[in-house]
């Protein structure tokens, strides 16, 4: 059975605000997901997978502490360093830092490398990782901490020092 001219299925048309989409942004949304973006591939030297430009990465908490230690990196460069680094924080039992109570003020041990921990700790210790900014949003009120205890460049920040480093945090975030 054939049915009339008139009755026949027209294709759909993209309402007119998806042309002028497309016309605006550059972009067609009527082709939708039957055709698939081809991105080119990057560059490479002639040299195995090295990229022609690579990217600098950023300092590692090792190498602020080295600086900060030798008086070659500002308070304020070093926290940001701090701020984006990883920090291996001994673990016991139950979630959370522990702390040494047999010096003047609390301390809570942290290391910049899995091997500073290590050597502190043992290779069977238990241990968890998260960033500088995350040690100075969760460490407790009145609490300090020593990075690298066993290191050739440790660092010990008093609970004072902890409250000008969420003081600086603080200002960085909103101004």
């Amino acid at each position: 059975m054939m049915l009339p001219a008139s009755n026949k299925m027209q294709p759909l048309m993209a309402p007119m605000w998806r042309t002028t989409l497309a016309l605006m942004y550059g972009y067609d949304q009527t082709q939708g997901a039957q055709q698939q973006q081809q991105y080119a591939q990057p560059q490479q030297s002639g040299y195995g997978d090295q990229p022609l430009y690579p990217e600098p990465s950023p300092p590692s908490l090792a190498d602020g502490v080295r600086a900060f230690t030798t008086g070659s990196l500002s308070a304020e460069d070093f926290q940001q360093i701090f701020a984006t680094s990883k920090v291996y924080c001994p673990r016991g039992d139950n979630p959370g830092f522990l702390a040494l109570h047999n010096t003047q003020q609390p301390v809570i041990p942290m290391f910049t490398s899995l091997k500073e921990l290590r050597r502190y700790a043992g290779k069977e210790s238990k241990y968890f990782v998260i960033t500088g900014a995350e040690v100075i949003d969760l460490l407790p009120t009145g609490y300090g901490f020593v990075l690298d205890m066993e290191g050739e460049h440790r660092m010990v920040f008093d609970a004072k020092a902890v409250e000008q480093m969420v003081d600086f945090a603080m200002r960085r975030m909103y101004g």
